[in-house]
């Protein structure tokens, strides 16, 4: 799920007025025009699908009914393969994705490696928030902490969240203002519950919403905009069981992970993708401990996974 082009050109939109893209349902996207009025509209037919955080222009039709016109060229786009190994979108123009784990379930690191990865070939900032912490005890934390210490070692802000006893919220609160982020992460590690501990109007909200689209209260398949009392936008996107980045070559997946960065192109052979290869520089950075053998291991799993899902470009 990522791309390293993170700026699409859309068809221009000469007519119509601006409108953002809060959900997209089918055939349906709901619009909020600049007034904070939500629209539900249709899209023309010569246009790609709408998705969530779209700039877009559109012409209203019916009361609380319009047509989208145009879509405004987007700064990042988080793309993941679906279940027919298709590229599909899941919201456009955040500037962070906002990874979220728990210590029940527990989490697998290379889905955590893969978002992250994602974040960075986007251009998003990635952040890491471990919810749930009132169920670790202080040697379970101390544990947790230190092996999630490589990520906090190499500049991801990483915090630690109870919805229960609203640990962490502050810090949270004050990393998503003024930023348009999504959450994402597994089913199970609580993202619903952490929406509405940051939303506490959230049942109102969805509930205006519903009356719009007419779809009933089922919000949690799609992706969907809010905007925070304290300034920014947070995009809740649908749990998933598995992630992994989607619309890049193998052959780029080694700038996904910064610290892997600098020894790029100080291999023995040009075209090295450091699965084993000899005279491998990111293999000796981590024998060497400058980098950690724990997320090469994951980039190796990746590059393994990738090359099975898209054989032809491995």
């Amino acid at each position: 799920m990522g791309t390293r082009k993170p700026r699409t050109s859309r068809p221009e939109a000469p007519h119509g007025q601006p409108g953002r893209i809060l959900a997209h349902y089918g055939q349906i996207s709901l619009l909020q025009d600049d007034d904070g009025e939500i629209y539900r509209c249709s899209t023309r037919k010569n246009l790609p699908r709408t998705v969530c955080g779209d700039r877009v222009r559109w012409q209203a039709s019916n009361p609380r009914e319009g047509v989208i016109t145009g879509i405004e060229e987007r700064d990042t786009i988080l793309l993941r393969p679906d279940h027919h190994n298709q590229v599909r979108p899941v919201a456009a123009n955040m500037d962070q994705i906002v990874v979220v784990i728990a210590s029940r379930p527990s989490f697998e690191y290379v889905m955590l490696d893969s978002y992250l990865v994602a974040a960075e070939l986007i251009g998003a900032r990635p952040v890491i928030v471990v919810n749930k912490s009132d169920l670790l005890d202080t040697e379970s934390r101390d544990k947790l902490e230190q092996r999630l210490s490589v990520y906090t070692r190499i500049g991801y802000p990483l915090w630690f969240i109870s919805t229960l006893t609203t640990d962490g919220l502050k810090n949270l609160h004050q990393q998503l203002r003024d930023h348009t982020s999504i959450l994402v992460g597994q089913s199970g590690v609580g993202k619903s519950s952490l929406i509405q501990a940051l939303l506490p109007d959230l049942d109102i909200r969805i509930g205006s919403l519903s009356q719009v689209t007419g779809l009933g209260r089922h919000t949690t398949t799609v992706a969907m905009l809010y905007h925070l009392p304290d300034g920014g936008d947070l995009i809740d996107s649908p749990g998933v069981r598995d992630f992994s980045p989607a619309d890049i070559a193998v052959e780029e997946l080694h700038h996904g992970f910064r610290e892997f960065r600098p020894y790029i192109g100080q291999c023995r052979f040009h075209n090295c993708r450091h699965t084993g290869e000899p005279g491998c520089a990111i293999q000796d950075a981590a024998r060497a401990d400058t980098i950690s053998q724990q997320r090469l291991d994951n980039y190796r799993k990746l590059v393994t996974s990738m090359g099975a899902r898209n054989p032809r470009r491995k």
